[in-house]
């Protein structure tokens, strides 16, 4: 079966750091996930107050859940990364952390300031949907 094809346009800017869209093989299974929190093994919040702390603990989980669903990071097509702040620097925090664990898999990505996320203290989510091919 043929990989996802991670699709960047000639016409739109180079100046982003993912791709504009991807696709997948007929008959790849998909795996939806929920928003990956930063949450350790016990429930509690890390990092309080670290946008880059917490976003380190929500890739980790996030690639947990993908591995236990069969699927890595590397099968994901798109993301989206919600920062509880109003504050560029503190969405760009988070980001630079998600870019980091994608490494060169560019997956297309929405990038969310939000008022408020679900746990105590939370400042980062990630969620993703991955194809396994």
């Amino acid at each position: 079966m043929e990989a996802i094809t991670l699709v960047r346009s000639r016409t739109l800017t180079q100046d982003v750091d993912y791709a504009y869209a991807a696709t997948a093989p007929s008959g790849a299974r998909t795996v939806w996930t929920a928003g990956a929190c930063p949450l350790d093994e016990s429930g509690a919040t890390v990092a309080v107050g670290d946008y880059a702390g917490q976003a380190e603990q929500v890739m980790r989980n996030l690639r947990t859940a993908l591995n236990e669903a069969g699927a890595d990071l590397g099968d994901v097509v798109k993301t989206t990364v919600y920062v509880a702040s109003a504050r560029q620097q503190d969405l760009v925090a988070a980001w630079n952390v998600v870019r980091a664990h994608m490494g060169g898999h560019d997956a297309p990505s929405t990038l969310l300031g939000v008022a408020a996320l679900g746990y105590d203290d939370q400042l980062v989510e990630v969620e993703a949907v991955a194809v396994i091919c």
